[in-house]
């Protein structure tokens, strides 16, 4: 029997993700508490939380996906640590800076172009989303980022299709995502309402709530909300948006170190709460 997709929550927005026989690292962030994260434009962060992992106990790793080149999405830590020659799946941007730090396997992708990995009768499909990392003319000021599709193919047929949001807002270019991919049974999304100077730069829980009624995936599992203080949006204000309306019971919530399965919840989940801190 396969195992099912499975997810490890790390903290921020750094999970191990396990399909079929590949994994992968996401936005590895592994700061400390009380660290400082940059993030561009001489702004700095400081971090409420530890990692649940160090990159010394990670599994091996088929490759990383990358939204974006944020400190608190790509650190120093990654940056020292990770293996040189690992894959990374990012933006054409991320890129050509990670190639300049040595790491000569990163490969960026434009919106909606693909990257493969393969296993005997398995593929894994990475292919990348559009996003927007902040509204009008401050987005061109933020670096580029990228939410990813993720499909798990074995023996030609589709077995699961993930989608990971990265840092984006909900603005209307991601409406093309639920038209060219309608069946995605689960979606890890970034949320957090980060605001610095007053801006929001990742969806709060409205947008958030916005994009699962756009998206309607099988079950949400909601990352990226409490690590730091630019994060202004509570997890318990996105799982109270989604009991108003009415899909609660496709929302998993994770603590960090804990390992959930990125199947639709059945039955209704018990834990509907928001881990403790949050």
């Amino acid at each position: 029997m396969e195992a099912q997709p499975e997810v490890t929550f790390v903290g921020t927005a750094t999970t191990v993700l396990r399909m079929g026989g590949f994994t992968l690292l996401t936005d590895p962030n592994f700061l400390h508490q009380g660290q400082r994260a940059y993030l561009g434009k001489g702004l700095w962060s400081k971090r409420r939380t530890d990692p649940a992992l160090r990159i010394a106990q990670l599994p091996s790793l088929d490759a990383v996906v990358l939204s974006h080149l944020h400190g608190d999405h790509f650190d120093r830590v990654a940056r020292r640590e990770l293996d040189r020659e690992l894959p990374i799946v990012t933006t054409p941007a991320a890129e050509r800076k990670l190639r300049r730090w040595g790491f000569r396997a990163a490969e960026g992708l434009p919106t909606w172009r693909s990257r493969e990995l393969r296993r005997p009768g398995e593929i894994l499909r990475l292919t990348s989303m559009p996003g927007q990392h902040g509204p009008g003319v401050v987005d061109r000021l933020m670096p580029d980022v990228m939410g990813t599709m993720i499909d798990l193919e074995r023996d030609g047929s589709r077995q699961f299709r993930l989608y990971v949001t990265g840092d984006t807002l909900n603005k209307p270019l991601l409406a093309d995502i639920p038209e060219r991919y309608p069946d995605i049974d689960a979606m890890l999304i970034h949320l957090g309402g980060t605001r610095i100077a007053g801006v929001l730069l990742t969806m709060d829980a409205r947008q958030g709530a916005d994009l699962v009624e756009l998206v309607r995936p099988k079950l949400t599992v909601p990352i990226h909300y409490d690590d730091y203080p630019v994060f202004r949006s509570p997890l318990g204000h996105f799982v109270m948006a989604a009991r108003r309306r009415g899909f609660v019971q496709r929302v998993r919530t994770i603590v960090r170190g804990e390992t959930v399965p990125l199947t639709p919840i059945t039955p209704p989940a018990e834990r509907i709460s928001p881990p403790a801190g949050s």
